[in-house]
């Protein structure tokens, strides 16, 4: 008997995963020169990106992370100097900065980020990524919408 071809949408969640682990063992072999951990970096990329200074929680929701594991993130980073705790307009809810030994290693981040973009994405129309953006939101929504409150 035959074996049947996987379709498209049967390979769309394995290939989903192999990208994003490719992509972030890109990004970890590209920072290894700064011996920077996906720990510390990807925190930073957040913060740095964020149109303001994100609350503890909204950097939390941003990673997908849940409120605990944030906190014991932030704790290393300001130990480490790269990030600042502060009150915001409401004093119960701490605005997270960069210091600008954060701010830097930030930065660093974005240019490897920056080539592995480029380099990743060499060949592709605007249109196919738009494309893939629009599904992979979708996707997220989706699946974000199943996950348990």
């Amino acid at each position: 008997m035959p074996t049947r071809r996987p379709s498209n949408r049967d390979s769309f969640g394995s290939l989903l995963s192999r990208a994003a682990r490719q992509w972030r063992r890109a990004a970890d072999l590209g920072l290894r020169p700064f011996d920077l951990t996906e720990a510390t970096w990807l925190p930073l990329v957040h913060i740095a990106r964020a149109p303001a200074p994100p609350r503890q929680k909204d950097l939390a929701a941003s990673m997908s992370l849940d409120g605990s594991s944030v906190v014991r993130l932030l704790d290393n980073l300001e130990a480490a100097g790269l990030i600042q705790r502060k009150e915001g307009e409401d004093r119960r809810a701490k605005i997270i900065t960069l210091t600008p030994r954060g701010r830097a290693i930030a930065d660093k981040v974005e240019t490897v980020a920056g080539r592995i973009r480029s380099d990743a994405l060499a060949g592709l129309s605007d249109r196919d990524i738009e494309t893939t953006v629009r599904v992979l939101h979708h996707v997220i929504g989706v699946l974000d919408d199943e996950s348990p409150a």
